[in-house]
């Protein structure tokens, strides 16, 4: 079975985190997978619109623990860091639909989305702190500039989980919706936008980012830097080390 599933229809190409069982928690190759799909998306004159889109009951638990560990984002090359280069700077509309947790990147990544619908049962956790690391995908730029500095602080420095409708309020999602109608949401969404002008969408897509885009890609690779040497030292490893033995980390030196 593919973790990522990737269908092209009516000029929609839709990338469906296929991983269920493991809470669609991201591997190196769903990164890899994900990158190349944007990459193909972005100079296929078929595709004139981008749909991002997990299950009813989880978008993303983030990145998969094990497979994290053993293969760590070493350099700005590694698929994760594509990923998020190919999706941040996509030409073209991307609607995302979010339904259950989105944890980490399940949160981070919707900042570079165009269109965000999420169902009741969504919760968004930036908990990179927890974690004994740093933001990333820019996210230190992009929640202070959408949530307001304090509410950023909260998000950030306690990395507690916000439902929905604290998303909704702070202008992270376009609408809520139950679970059930979610994805259908977003691909009524994504069948309008696909029948507008591209070169309408395209040019105001880029007109709106380009303010921040050259600050994106720079705080997104000083994040990066960031975010490896922090993965390295005695706080990450406490963390990661009680999340695989199922106990509580103690920073309490550190």
């Amino acid at each position: 079975m593919n973790d990522i599933l990737i269908h092209h229809e009516s000029g929609i190409t839709t990338l469906t985190l296929n991983r269920v069982e493991k809470k669609n928690s991201l591997t190196v190759a769903m990164y890899a997978a994900m990158a190349k799909a944007l990459e193909e998306a972005a100079v296929n004159p078929d595709c004139r619109v981008v749909v991002i889109q997990g299950h009813e009951t989880v978008f993303s638990a983030g990145n998969d623990i094990a497979d994290f560990l053993n293969n760590p984002p070493a350099t700005q090359d590694s698929p994760v860091f594509q990923f998020l280069r190919a999706l941040s700077s996509f030409p073209k509309p991307v609607v995302a639909a979010v339904c259950g947790p989105a944890v980490g990147i399940g949160t981070t990544m919707l900042f570079h989305c165009d269109l965000v619908y999420a169902g009741d049962n969504a919760a968004f956790s930036l908990s990179f702190v927890n974690l004994g690391l740093c933001p990333e995908a820019a996210s230190s730029l992009l929640v202070p500039q959408m949530f307001g500095y304090h509410r950023a602080a909260e998000a950030l420095l306690l990395g507690e989980p916000f439902m929905a409708e604290a998303a909704l309020e702070v202008g992270l999602l376009n609408r809520v919706v139950p679970p059930s109608e979610a994805h259908r949401l977003a691909q009524s969404v994504a069948a309008k936008l696909a029948a507008k002008p591209q070169s309408s969408l395209i040019a105001t897509k880029r007109l709106m980012k380009q303010g921040l885009a050259a600050q994106v890609q720079a705080v997104m690779a000083e994040e990066g830097e960031m975010f490896g040497r922090m993965l390295r030292e005695p706080a990450a490893r406490e963390a990661f080390g009680a999340f695989m033995q199922k106990r509580k980390p103690d920073f309490s030196k550190l």
